[in-house]
């Protein structure tokens, strides 16, 4: 029995009842304490620059590098679990981040900015929020969707709360002192960890990531050992290497779906080219508006009603999209959204004075509420939910990817010029390129299957690629979830 295992096997807790509403509690906060604090970092960007005499390009590795690695850990942290449990990982998580961000109080360098507050921190919030995300489809069936739902709360409430306390500290004890007081926050999500007490799955409830398997090439060892090979043979030792080394790329970095699945390419290719714009104005606003005269703390304030309209918004797309009217139909939303995220940019364009940037905020925040509440629910329509995880692992290693380049690579851009419009330009012209294409591809994808299936004697025979849910859903409710599951990280 494998320590993971042995982690996951406790006193007998009944599902969606009792003791899982505290787990769904932790979660909230859990949430709230990872993904809000990244969109905070902003808040410091100018304090740092003048810290540290760093350009723009040189201060925007920081929140970049936070969250590539929160949204990249993905395959390590779904190890973690696998192996040691989610109470585990969570409680490492809280402790990485806790002491990232400690340690950054007494950094004397923006490039120890980067291991500290960037890669620490970040590498924490990624297996606190993705362990804490996991536990509650073991402690949530029937309610799972609710679950998830009012968890993902915590995300907005994170993005609502976290500047304001940011400015706060910041303009009465200054960053460094501000960075160690983080540090004793985000602790508490071993706290939360310490909530998420293991639960005894019943006969039968075991997601299929961890039910034996026959792996694949142990059929063509064993006829090798019948025949005489020796164990230790050279030849069979490298052979195995490679069919374990393959099976764990195929495990948690799905290459065979994105080379067959049409619309699993064609969404990781545009959500990935998104990623080069959409954080931009995360990380950008803040300092923008103070650039133009906007005070400090009303500066912080356009972050928060941006997390305060998404309590709203976000469940309520949720919902929306939940509907029957859009079965097969989230892609559209989810490129409407995009496309409305990045023309919503040029209001900031037009013009920077505090009651302009609020109503961009208020839009922004609208669309940013339909991408995040989308942006992994097209992932399962588009690929089966026993692949979902593997697909998950590769779709979220190369947005971070993307996440990670695109704010450094728009700051040199504004060190050159001098001018943050093209901040908001560089922004818009992903969202908006990445919504056309997606939209467009997608359309043509389904009017090609149609003709396919039309042209076949057959009807019922399956095409190569089908854009449904049928197959999906059901499978959602009736078995555990994949070794790590999200909701959403935006």
């Amino acid at each position: 029995m494998s320590q993971g295992e042995a982690a996951g096997r406790g006193t007998a807790k009944p599902q969606d009842q009792g003791w899982a509403w505290m787990v769904l509690l932790a979660a909230v906060v859990l949430q709230g304490l990872t993904l809000g604090f990244s969109c905070c970092i902003g808040i410091f960007f100018t304090d740092l620059q003048h810290e540290f005499q760093a350009s723009n390009s040189q201060t925007s590795w920081l929140p970049s590098i936070m969250v590539a690695v929160l949204h990249g850990g993905g395959p390590l942290c779904s190890i973690l679990v696998k192996r040691f449990g989610c109470r585990f990982a969570v409680m490492l998580g809280g402790l990485l981040s806790g002491l990232g961000m400690v340690s950054s109080s007494f950094c004397k360098s923006i490039s120890q900015l980067y291991l500290t507050a960037g890669l620490i921190t970040g590498l924490g919030s990624c297996f606190s929020f993705q362990a804490g995300v996991t536990v509650l489809g073991y402690y949530f069936v029937r309610w799972r969707t609710l679950a998830n739902a009012m968890a993902s709360t915590g995300v907005s409430l994170g993005f609502t709360l976290w500047p304001l306390l940011s400015q706060y500290l910041l303009d009465e004890m200054g960053w460094r002192n501000t960075f160690l007081i983080f540090g004793g926050i985000l602790l508490n999500c071993c706290v939360c960890g310490a909530i998420m007490r293991p639960i005894q799955l019943a006969a039968g409830s075991l997601p299929e990531s961890a039910k034996p398997e026959e792996e694949p090439g142990s059929r063509a060892e064993e006829a090798q050992l019948s025949n005489g090979a020796s164990p230790y043979h050279p030849a069979l030792q490298q052979h195995t290497r490679r069919t374990k080394c393959f099976q764990a790329l195929q495990k948690y970095l799905a290459f065979d779906i994105f080379c067959e699945n049409k619309g699993y390419q064609i969404y990781t290719m545009g959500v990935t080219w998104m990623m080069m714009g959409f954080a931009l104005p995360h990380v950008y606003l803040v300092p923008y508006a103070i650039h133009n005269g906007v005070e400090e703390h009303k500066a912080a304030l356009l972050i928060s009603v941006i997390g305060f309209i998404n309590i709203f918004i976000r469940p309520f797309t949720g919902l929306l999209s939940g509907h029957r009217i859009f079965t097969g139909r989230r892609i559209y939303l989810f490129s409407l959204a995009a496309l409305l995220c990045g023309l919503s940019n040029f209001i900031c364009v037009v013009s920077a004075e505090f009651s302009v940037l609020i109503l961009y905020c208020i839009i922004l925040s609208i669309a940013m509420s339909g991408i995040g509440a989308l942006i992994f629910q097209v992932l399962m329509d588009v690929v089966e939910m026993d692949r979902f995880s593997s697909a998950l692992g590769l779709f979220t290693i190369l947005e971070s990817i993307t996440l990670l380049i695109g704010p450094p690579l728009t700051g040199l851009l504004v060190d050159i010029t001098s001018d943050f419009r093209y901040v908001f330009y560089n922004s818009s012209f992903f969202l908006i390129s990445a919504a056309l294409f997606m939209g467009l591809s997608f359309c043509a994808l389904e009017k090609k299957n149609k003709l396919r299936e039309a042209s076949k004697a057959h009807l019922d025979n399956p095409s190569g690629y089908q854009y449904s849910e049928t197959s999906t859903e059901p499978k959602a409710e009736s078995q555990s979830p994949p070794a790590v599951e999200y909701i959403t990280s935006i």
